[in-house]
C-alpha cells in the first residue's frame, strides 16, 4: 500500500525498504523517505511543522527531515481516504548519539532563531496547566479504583502509592510557579524547537533523523531534562558521570540560566515515569503488557526512596551554584 502511494502521487520507486524500530524508511539512492499518515493530525499543526522543519533545514541541520511535494506541487496527498505527508532525508549518516549534549544544544540554538509564530505545537508556559490536567484525571481513576476494591496486584499497588505521587506533582507544579514568578528568563529560554519526549532512539535506529512529528515548540529544559531522567532509569547507580558530561558539553554551546535549572528541576520533580506507567497499565489489553507494568510499577514505588536521594542531590552532582544563582532547595528532599 505504501510503496503504491509512493509511486501514484510522488512517482517514487524505492530501492529498498526496511524498519528502523521506529518507521518504516523507503531508500532510493542516498535519499530516505518516510510516508506518515496524517488523518487525525490537524492542519495547523502540520503548516507549524513543516515550518519548523524547513528552519532546521536552512539553518544547518543536515538531518532534519524535510516535507516532500506530490506531483501536483502539493505536501498532503489522499489515497482511500487516508491523508498523507512524505518526509525526505538528504544526508544519510549511521545514527550516533556520541557527543549528544553538543548536538541537541546546537538543535535548540538554531530552532529559537524560528522567524514564525509558533502557536499549536505550543508548548511553553503551559506545564503547570498540562501536570494539572494529568494529575486530576489520574485522581478521578484512583477514586474509581478505590471504590471498585482494587482486584488486581498492580491496582493494589497503585491505590497505596499515589498519594505520595500527588505530593511530588504538587512540588513540581509549585516549583514551576515560584521560578516564573520570582526568576528572569534570560535569551537562551526563549522557546525553541524541542521533542514532545527526548529519549534514546528518537533521533533514530539505523540512520540519523530528525523527523518533525517528534516536535514541540517548548522550553530547552524539556529535552535536557527528559534525558536526564532516562539516563537515571537506565542506569541508577553509573549515571551520573554520563549526565555530568551530557550537561557540561551542552552547555559548552549553550550556557544554562537559573531559570533554565530551576525548570530542569521542576520537569524532574514531575513523575512523568510513574504516570507513564499506569497509564499505560490501564490502556493495556494483554495480560504480558499488564504483567510487564506492574513490574515496572513495583520497580518505581521500590526505588522512590533513591528517587528522593536524587532529587536532593541533583544540583550538586550538575554542579549548578545554587547560592549563587539564588536557586532554592526543597527541604523535605535534603
Amino acid at each position: 500500500m505504501s510503496q503504491a502511494v509512493l509511486k501514484k502521487y510522488f512517482n517514487i520507486i524505492p530501492e529498498k525498504s526496511f524498519f528502523d524500530g521506529k518507521q518504516v524508511r523507503y531508500q532510493l539512492k542516498d535519499r530516505l523517505y518516510t510516508l506518515v499518515p496524517v488523518t487525525n493530525v490537524d492542519e495547523n499543526v502540520l503548516v507549524e511543522l513543516y515550518e519548523m522543519s524547513n528552519h532546521l533545514m536552512t539553518t544547518g541541520d543536515r538531518y532534519a527531515s524535510t516535507f516532500y511535494p506530490a506531483k501536483d506541487e502539493k505536501f498532503l496527498v489522499t489515497d482511500h481516504d487516508i491523508d498523507y505527508v512524505l518526509l525526505e532525508n538528504r544526508y544519510l549518516k549511521e545514527v550516533d548519539y556520541q557527543h549528544l549534549g553538543r548536538k541537541l544544544a546546537k538543535m535548540h540554538v538554531r530552532g529559537r532563531s524560528i522567524p514564525v509564530n509558533i502557536q499549536h505545537t505550543n508548548r511553553m508556559g503551559q506545564w503547570k496547566t498540562f501536570w494539572e490536567q494529568r494529575l486530576q484525571q489520574m485522581e478521578r481513576v484512583w477514586y474509581q479504583t478505590v471504590e471498585e476494591h482494587p482486584d488486581s496486584p498492580f491496582e493494589q499497588l497503585f491505590v497505596e502509592a499515589f498519594p505520595y505521587y500527588i505530593g511530588l506533582c504538587e512540588n513540581a507544579i509549585q516549583y514551576v510557579v515560584d521560578t516564573e514568578l520570582d526568576d528572569t528568563p534570560t535569551d537562551e529560554d526563549a522557546g525553541t524547537i524541542c521533542h514532545e519526549r527526548f529519549h534514546r532512539g528518537v533521533w533514530g535506529k539505523q540512520y540519523m533523523i530528525h523527523q518533525p512529528f517528534d516536535w514541540v515548540f517548548d522550553h530547552a529544559s524539556r529535552d535536557i531534562a527528559e534525558k536526564i531522567r532516562e539516563e537515571y532509569v537506565r542506569k541508577q547507580r553509573t549515571f551520573i558521570p554520563e549526565i555530568q558530561t551530557f550537561l557540561q558539553e551542552y552547555q559548552s554551546i549553550s550556557p544554562l540560566s537559573s531559570f533554565s535549572w530551576r525548570f530542569i528541576y521542576a520537569r524532574l520533580l514531575f513523575p512523568l515515569h510513574f504516570f507513564q506507567c499506569v497509564e499505560e497499565y490501564f490502556l493495556s489489553h494483554s495480560e504480558r503488557d499488564q504483567k510487564y507494568f506492574e513490574d515496572q510499577l513495583q520497580k518505581i514505588i521500590r526505588d522512590a526512596k533513591q528517587y528522593e536521594s536524587f532529587l536532593g542531590d541533583f544540583y550538586e552532582l550538575a554542579r549548578v551554584p545554587v547560592r549563587r544563582e539564588k536557586i532554592p532547595l526543597i527541604g523535605w528532599l535534603k
